[in-house]
């Protein structure tokens, strides 16, 4: 059975930076895409980042480009988001997903991790 969990989450002033981790176990992990998602209050879950098994394509929601980087360590199973320059409208709860490919991470993923809040307050 696949799980996924995130850490690195918490309360961050704006301009601040975290860098969120998920951990995933029940899977060959180097053969899985994986992917960030998150809901904020009130609205409905978005995709923010993919990436490629391989590592070698990546994918973001628009918003967080050039703030957020998605990475991988297929030795470690580990999937990392490192967010800079964090807005308050950055506030949501991480989930960490897998997929079978770049685009279905993003679309329709397969396995999900239970979240990890992040605060960013004003």
């Amino acid at each position: 059975q696949v799980q996924l969990v995130e850490s690195g989450g918490g309360l961050v002033q704006a301009g601040g930076s975290l860098k969120l981790s998920c951990a995933a176990s029940g899977l060959t992990f180097g053969l899985w895409a994986m992917g960030w998602f998150r809901q904020a209050p009130g609205k409905e879950r978005e995709f923010v980042a993919a990436i490629r098994w391989s590592g070698d394509s990546t994918y973001y929601k628009e918003s967080v480009k050039g703030r957020f980087t998605i990475s991988r360590d297929n030795a470690k199973k580990t999937v990392y988001l490192q967010m800079d320059s964090l807005k308050p409208e950055d506030t949501a709860v991480y989930y960490c997903a897998a997929g079978g490919t770049l685009a279905q991470v993003r679309d329709t993923p397969s396995s999900w991790g239970q979240g990890t809040q992040v605060t960013v307050s004003s």
